[in-house]
């Protein structure tokens, strides 16, 4: 970001998705997600974001997607069951004794809405908490609490004048008029075999990207991953900037970009 800021580059509109708490080892040094307490990364996370304010328009959208995370404090993962052990990785943060207070076992842990907070003391305007719902998730393997079906795409702005396009996006009312998107999001989760095991799917992203972008306009991803959002961004006629810590991933978007092109 520091490398963009000395550029002089300006973006209209950022869509990400930083790693979760606790859930993947992507195996690179300074990665964020396994900090050892849940402030820690909700600190490194807001650190990211402040220094994407000086690339970020005054006009534009900050979007991240983020989900929740339980306490365990049962130690490490231990069982022999195929789809458990896809999604743990050893010793996690939460697997941990915890500190007896937040971190404590079955504990919800509000990540998503403690980094929201956190953002706006940091003088960020938060414009929605859109609620993405999945539609036949995977089961949680629990016995006693509802199992999670959804995550949070929080809209956040620098300033409460900002860009924001209804038209593309919008449902349209019987008198012909067009209202705007609601904030919960019923979108099935990508499952395809990919090098990327959190993709998610285009449709995700195409709220933020058509409503918040204008013609011509720049989105960029400081998560970039497989590259869904410059994909989508691409395919839509605007110009996109991706970064990642991984270097895999960063090829993974270049192809993307190629067959695009």
């Amino acid at each position: 970001m520091a490398h963009l800021t000395k550029a002089g580059m300006i973006v209209n509109c950022m869509v990400t998705s930083p790693p979760f708490y606790g859930q993947r080892d992507y195996g690179v040094d300074g990665q964020i997600g396994l900090e050892e307490h849940p402030s820690e990364f909700i600190a490194s996370l807001v650190d990211c974001f402040e220094s994407c304010k000086p690339v970020l328009a005054e006009n534009g959208s900050l979007w991240v997607n983020l989900g929740d995370t339980y306490w365990s404090g049962k130690g490490e993962h231990k069982s022999g069951e195929v789809k458990q052990s896809a999604r743990r990785f050893g010793l996690r943060p939460q697997d941990k004794k915890g500190d007896g207070q937040l971190c404590k076992p079955k504990q919800l842990l509000l990540i998503p809405h403690r980094f929201a907070i956190a953002m706006q003391d940091k003088d960020w305007i938060v414009r929605n908490d859109n609620v993405w719902v999945k539609p036949n998730p995977i089961p949680d393997q629990v016995r006693d609490r509802c199992s999670m079906s959804h995550e949070y795409m929080f809209h956040l702005v620098k300033s409460r004048w900002y860009y924001f396009n209804k038209e593309p996006v919008g449902r349209k009312a019987t008198s012909g008029s067009t209202l705007p998107p609601t904030d919960t999001w019923e979108i099935a989760p990508a499952r395809s075999s990919h090098k990327h095991k959190a993709r998610f799917s285009e449709e995700l992203v195409r709220i933020p990207v058509l409503a918040t972008t204008p013609p011509g306009g720049v989105v960029l991803d400081p998560f970039g991953g497989s590259g869904t959002t410059l994909a989508f961004a691409r395919k839509n006629g605007f110009r996109a900037i991706g970064i990642d810590i991984k270097s895999d991933f960063c090829k993974l978007m270049v192809e993307q970009l190629r067959n695009i092109e």
